[in-house]
């Protein structure tokens, strides 16, 4: 092969070399570039999920603490109306006391 041959062989090869480099780099780039839109994607779908998540025990907080809430009220209510019976059924009892004591505190000043 005369020598001006083997040079354009050298240099088509070359040439042929820095098109498959500048291949690689942009396919790599590509590669790249989409793995970071996935990364985006699953950052984005993980973050939405935590939120969905976060929301989900909050109301189940605030359902087992109206819950709980309903519960005090009730058992309040329930000893409220306990008491009021007690004081009811000792009512005449205490009107009673009461005025034995104020006869008795007259009788003892005349």
């Amino acid at each position: 092969m005369p020598r001006p041959e083997v040079l354009e062989e050298i240099q088509r090869s070359e040439s042929e070399a820095d098109e498959i480099v500048a291949d690689a780099e942009e396919a790599r780039e590509e590669r790249l570039a989409e793995a970071r839109r996935e990364a985006d994607e699953i950052r984005s779908e993980a973050e939405e999920e935590a939120r969905e998540l976060k929301e989900e025990r909050l109301e189940e907080a605030r359902q087992e603490i109206e819950t709980e809430r309903e519960r005090v009220l009730e058992e309040g209510a329930e000893a409220r109306a306990a008491l009021e019976e007690q004081a009811a059924a000792n009512e005449d009892a205490a009107v009673e006391l009461a005025l034995e004591r104020f006869t008795e505190a007259v009788h003892a000043q005349t």
